[in-house]
């Protein structure tokens, strides 16, 4: 028995040490041609995500004494220096903020209207690429499968010259050409997972843009100080 035992154990070693540990790059070269573009997809998700969150976060640097600086120089009637802080502060808020000072002595409205589209383009600016990231995220499952398909019909056609293929052959053929599907989806959800992020600093970045607008109006309402 203990004879028997030591027989299966090493069986099990020998067939443990005969399965090939494949790396990801050997596995993902298995998808053949197709796999190419979806690595330039995947660079370019890299890349303009990395870009796009290092703006966003410059742009977003809240520096919390700003609006009581302005807030300060305006109702003590010191419009330069107000000026001169807001044209000296680099973020979108700050330069909504210089249009205002910029329409001065007009009506109200007037100055709320040239700070919405001045705030109107700096989103737009920070909005830039974002569109890439969301085609990204729609057309990378779709070249997975495409991939997958042309895969499966090369496989059929390769089939039909055999008699009799073996499931072990078949099973071994399928795996290796879902890799582009499984490749694709996740760039897909990396794609879409990155766009909703940017997407919703941007949005909390416009909320504080408003905010700042409408604290804007109320320090032109408040009286100067004699």
């Amino acid at each position: 028995m203990f004879n028997i035992l030591l027989q299966l154990d090493s069986t099990a070693v020998g067939t443990v040490s005969d399965v090939k540990v494949e790396s990801l790059w050997t596995l993902l070269s298995k998808g053949g041609p197709i796999m190419i573009p979806l690595f330039i997809l995947f660079a370019m998700v890299v890349y303009f995500f990395t870009e796009r969150l290092l703006v966003i976060r410059k742009a977003s640097t809240d520096d919390e004494g700003f609006m009581n600086s302005i807030r300060h120089h305006i109702t003590n009637g010191d419009i330069a220096a107000a000026k001169g802080l807001a044209k000296n502060t680099e973020n979108p808020i700050a330069r909504m903020i210089e249009k205002g000072l910029q329409r001065l002595g007009k009506p109200i409205d007037v100055i709320e209207k040239n700070m919405d589209n001045v705030g109107k383009l700096e989103l737009y600016k920070l909005e830039k690429n974002l569109g890439v990231i969301s085609v990204i995220a729609r057309i990378a499952p779709l070249f997975g499968f495409v991939g997958t398909i042309i895969g499966l019909v090369m496989l059929l056609k390769e089939f039909a010259t055999i008699s009799s293929p073996s499931i072990s052959q078949i099973a071994d053929a399928m795996y290796i050409k879902l890799i582009t599907s499984a490749t694709g989806l996740i760039i897909g959800m990396m794609a879409f997972m990155g766009h909703s992020y940017l997407d919703t600093q941007i949005n909390r970045l416009a909320n504080k843009m408003e905010s700042a607008s409408s604290d804007f109006v109320d320090i032109l309402q408040e009286p100067i100080k004699q």
